[in-house]
């Protein structure tokens, strides 16, 4: 006897015939649900492709995107399917309405709780925060905290400018460096870290000794009272020639407290060999190959700077509206603007060569002092051996010594024997053996230091 399913095309019954929570019913409106889905989701891409394809204003290269859907856990769409066909019911029982309409509504409501694709593709990276001392051409200081993106649209630098100046990697960038780029100049000299612009600089690390010494540096030569009528330069020069000079004053102040300390050295350790001298010696000496690594370093930063004329010529323009040509020659469409940029090129240069003087100077001086402090090292290296050797001569001495006396106690340990010799019967046999003891000893204590001034070795 032939049985037929439930959802045969003979016995199928009508849908709203079937009890509301039949296992029927809910297999049924799955089916709906799923591809009722599935045909709004395709209006809707189809749509919004119309849409982008045939807008005038925003013109959108085409591209061949190739998407991959990744099937959902079984469990998971099971779960989301239960949950749907029991709202579905209860609206259905609930408010009257129909099948198509408690599905619609249903699908609708959940198309807007699908989560954005920009959220699900976010990498989680914390985007990392400066606090900067924000120094405007008038003079105005404040503090205030930026992030990395509004750092790079407001000074129209790229990510990699922001390495040489991140205040993270002071270690690994402790170069120092002079970026000129279109709209900024990043400084990294030592413990001060900058970026100056056309009416502002912003400095990282303002607590450290060079920014502090920065700031004090910038900020009298910003107030009109100290120009002395004289005509101002342009902001980004005020900045660069601050820092230089606060940077290279620094190390002419470590130079001047270390001169003296090392010439009382030198004065002192030929005739005063002590461990409390020949510490502080070492410690000066760290502290001079330290500064003339700083000082040389700066030198070389100085010298590149000013065998390149593009940069020189590219903080001239800056502010203007000049272009450098291919050749690096400045083209002005304002005659006045190009001979002003003359000038200042001109006088960027006066300026570089006047501290790449004072960086060789303090550079020098402290390899001179660095090349006295190791001679006297050498020399004091020199007058220790000459001590070991006396103190080696003298060891030598008294071995020779030693072992003379030693064959003389090997005599007395031979008569001490208690065995008959018969010279125990005589009178003067004791003051003879003990003379000739001492006198073999002294003799060949003699024959054995003549030898050895004879072979040179004392």
């Amino acid at each position: 006897m032939a049985t037929s399913t439930p959802f045969s095309s003979q016995h199928s019954p009508n849908l709203l015939q079937l009890p509301l929570h039949s296992p029927q019913f809910r297999l049924i409106l799955a089916g709906i649900s799923l591809s009722r889905s599935k045909c709004d989701l395709s209006r809707k891409l189809l749509l919004f492709q119309q849409q982008r394809s045939w807008d005038p204003l925003r013109p959108v290269a085409a591209k061949e995107v190739g998407i991959r859907c990744f099937p959902e856990p079984a469990e998971e769409s099971d779960r989301a399917g239960e949950v749907i066909l029991d709202k579905i019911v209860d609206d259905v029982a609930g408010n009257s309405v129909t099948v198509e309409e408690a599905i619609g509504q249903d699908f609708s409501n959940g198309s807007q709780r699908i989560p954005a694709s920009g959220d699900s593709l976010s990498l989680g990276i914390r985007e990392p925060v400066y606090e900067v001392v924000e120094v405007r051409s008038n003079a105005m200081v404040s503090t205030r905290k930026i992030n990395r993106r509004h750092l790079l649209k407001s000074s129209g630098l790229r990510p990699r400018d922001i390495r040489s100046v991140d205040p993270s990697l002071w270690l690994t960038n402790s170069m120092p460096s002079l970026l000129v780029r279109e709209y900024a100049i990043l400084l990294n000299l030592g413990s001060l870290r900058a970026i100056a612009m056309q009416e502002r600089v912003l400095i990282f690390n303002y607590n450290r000794k060079g920014g502090k010494a920065f700031i004090d540096t910038l900020l009298p030569r910003l107030n009109p009272k100290n120009m002395n009528g004289g005509p101002s330069m342009p902001f980004v020069l005020e900045v660069v020639e601050a820092a230089l000079h606060s940077r290279i004053q620094r190390l002419e102040k470590l130079l001047m407290g270390l001169e003296p300390r090392v010439q009382g050295l030198l004065e002192v350790l030929p005739n005063r060999l002590t461990a409390d001298v020949l510490e502080e010696l070492r410690i000066s000496k760290q502290q001079l190959v330290e500064l003339g690594s700083k000082a040389g370093a700066l030198k070389q930063m100085l010298l590149d700077i000013l065998e390149d004329t593009h940069e020189i010529r590219q903080i001239c323009i800056m502010g203007r509206n000049c272009t450098l040509a291919k050749n690096d020659e400045m083209e002005c469409p304002v005659p006045l603007e190009k001979e002003t940029a003359d000038e200042e090129e001109e006088e960027i240069e006066m300026l570089l060569e006047n501290y790449l003087q004072r960086c060789e100077s303090c550079h020098g001086q402290s390899e001179r002092l660095l090349d006295s402090a190791r001679e006297m090292e050498d020399s004091i290296a020199v007058n220790l051996s000459s001590r070991r050797l006396e103190v080696s001569r003298v060891e030598l001495l008294l071995q020779v010594g030693a072992l003379c006396v030693g064959v003389g106690a090997l005599i007395a340990g031979i008569f001490g024997m208690n065995l008959r010799s018969y010279l125990e019967e005589q009178v003067f046999a004791f003051w003879i053996t003990t003379g000739g003891i001492f006198f073999g000893a002294v003799v060949g204590f003699f024959l054995m230091y003549l030898y050895l001034r004879k072979k040179k070795i004392l």
